[in-house]
């Protein structure tokens, strides 16, 4: 390190310059789903079914979790099945968005 660098500033970009994007280290969540309401403005639930097997009786169980997702176009309808991904909170409850429709509902 020579005189005038600050240590730990080794690897970091110049401020004029592009910085390279990077994936990052702990990957979002991705679920897939189907579209239950979509009453509220720019926001949809979706219903996630997950498969797990019960501890002591190995059987197959379905559990199925309500989210709140961010419908950017509002263009979503009842039954559409879709793919949310894990996002910084939006709103009280509202912690996924929309990432792409999957099926139109018929």
């Amino acid at each position: 390190m020579s005189e005038g660098q600050v240590p730990g500033a080794e690897g970091k970009a110049e401020s004029g310059t592009s910085a390279v994007v990077e994936p990052r280290a702990n990957p979002r969540k991705v679920r897939e789903g189907t579209v239950a309401s979509t009453a509220m403005d720019k926001t949809v639930v979706v219903s996630v079914i997950e498969r797990v097997r019960h501890p002591r009786y190995a059987k197959t169980m379905q559990r199925t979790k309500r989210l709140l997702a961010h419908d950017a176009q509002n263009d979503l309808r009842v039954g559409d099945r879709v793919r949310v991904q894990e996002t910084r909170p939006l709103s009280k409850r509202k912690r996924w968005r929309v990432v792409e429709v999957l099926e139109r509902a018929r």
